[in-house]
């Protein structure tokens, strides 16, 4: 569903401002993917970070190697991934909630997409970036797409600007006031420096049914 990148021009999370964060890591602690805690049990990130076969997840920390970090062996998978073990919910550590379904984004407002992919330096980075981008009209969206794009989606930052995502960010939420309503999904060919594309994020309001029965019946729906 999705595929991932990197942070672009952003800066710094300021500490403890986005503790819904989470890392999805290998066995050996590289970081794989991004993800946000919607329950102390349940991570939402991309489809796709589950064929990188990540082992456990990094929580308490916006540094990767901050002493308030937490690793916590991933126990189940469904479409999302499921993490059964619980996350001990703290003033560290918080969720995220998700949006109505009838959610309603206005053009050219702002929102944000943090993670802790690589800068437009490539240089891996411990810190958690963050970066402001702005909602595009769905119709221009599929206009610089040529009309490729699903009807699940949203678009926000990476046209006719200098800010979005790129290589290492899959799974992380965009956030708009207060609420996850995307998680990042793919940009043109990978190109971070942006000359036309909109970037592309997965819309969770139109998956809302899904996670809530999931989230009711603690299995994954059929």
């Amino acid at each position: 569903m999705v595929h991932g990148f990197k942070i672009i021009n952003g800066n710094k999370a300021p500490e403890n401002s986005m503790q819904y964060m989470v890392s999805l890591q290998s066995k050996f602690g590289f970081h794989l993917c991004g993800g946000f805690l919607i329950r102390e049990d349940v991570v939402v990130t991309a489809a796709h970070c589950d064929e990188l076969e990540p082992y456990q997840i990094l929580v308490g920390s916006h540094n990767l190697k901050g002493s308030n970090r937490r690793l916590i062996k991933i126990q189940s998978r469904c479409k999302h991934p499921d993490y059964k073990t619980k996350v001990p919910l703290n003033n560290i550590i918080k969720t995220i909630p998700l949006p109505k379904p009838w959610i309603y984004l206005k053009d050219n407002q702002i929102c944000s997409v943090a993670g802790w992919g690589k800068t437009l330096n490539s240089h891996d980075v411990d810190d958690l970036q963050v970066v402001n981008v702005s909602i595009i009209n769905p119709k221009v969206c599929q206009q610089q797409w040529n009309n490729e794009l699903p009807p699940n989606v949203i678009c926000a930052g990476g046209y006719n600007t200098n800010k979005g995502f790129c290589q290492g960010d899959s799974g992380g939420p965009l956030v708009c006031d207060g609420k996850a309503v995307g998680v990042v999904s793919f940009n043109r060919n990978a190109n971070c420096n942006y000359p036309d594309a909109p970037n592309v994020y997965t819309d969770i309001s139109k998956y809302l049914p899904w996670i809530n029965k999931f989230l009711m019946e603690n299995k994954c729906p059929l």
